[in-house]
């Protein structure tokens, strides 16, 4: 009997029990990820009325080092962070893929995330105002703290790496974020504190709103896979 290599893996006791603890103190887990998130994010707004050191040692290196081969990659993640394909395509196709598996908690989270997480940083940004670097390659909206494609970033890598539960997932997740970030630096779109503010935007959105549905994501994994079984065993 074959099984799917791509099906997540089962939840073991331990892992069920943790699931179990986490939605029963979902608003504990809430209230420290909501209260953590705007703590950080106030340590790095706090500087915004003058560039700091760090920003500009960093914009400098990145700046310097601009050619086009650097300029295709940056641009290209540029397109896919935001705009029609990161406001609409990603979240609408990611959310059909998921319903299309019959997980439609899975799809409810990543939905909820997604909009929660762009709510979030538009606030933010509306609220501070921070002027975007004078060095700048493309056209962006208002405000420059936080950083909305880093923050999409972040909240994508968080969602699918807690619906998937792969190492693979976490560490493309990872990467897929480090990128973006790299990439919005280099074109000058965002200060480095930016990038960090929209990076802890999207993972921490992504972890308050897991807390409650936690073990709904964990049962509804286990019931997908048990069809797998089932459809599996009929056919071999």
């Amino acid at each position: 009997m074959r099984t799917d290599p791509l099906a997540p893996k089962p939840a073991s006791a331990s892992e069920e029990r943790v699931a179990r603890r986490v939605q029963r103190r979902w608003w504990v887990f809430s209230a420290l990820g909501a209260i953590g998130v705007v703590l950080l994010l106030g340590v790095v707004i706090t500087a915004r009325a003058g560039v700091i050191g760090v920003d500009e040692r960093f914009m400098g290196e990145l700046v310097e080092h601009r050619s086009p081969f650097w300029d295709v990659p940056s641009l290209i993640f540029n397109s896919i962070g935001a705009g029609v394909i990161g406001v609409f395509v990603v979240p609408l196709g990611v959310t059909a893929v998921f319903l299309l598996r019959r997980r439609p908690w899975a799809a409810l989270y990543w939905i909820a995330a997604c909009a929660v997480s762009a709510g979030v940083v538009q606030a933010v940004k509306h609220t501070f105002g921070r002027a975007r670097p004078e060095d700048i390659l493309v056209v962006s909206d208002y405000g420059s703290f936080p950083s909305g494609h880093t923050s999409n970033a972040a909240t994508l890598a968080v969602v699918l790496g807690v619906i998937l539960r792969r190492v693979w997932v976490w560490v493309a997740g990872v990467v897929y974020t480090v990128l973006m970030l790299l990439s919005r630096t280099y074109l000058g779109a965002h200060w480095l504190t930016d990038t960090i503010g929209g990076l802890l935007i999207g993972a921490g959105v992504a972890v308050v709103l897991w807390a409650p549905v936690a073990h709904r994501l964990l049962d509804e994994q286990e019931r997908v896979r048990g069809r797998g079984w089932i459809w599996q065993g009929r056919g071999a």
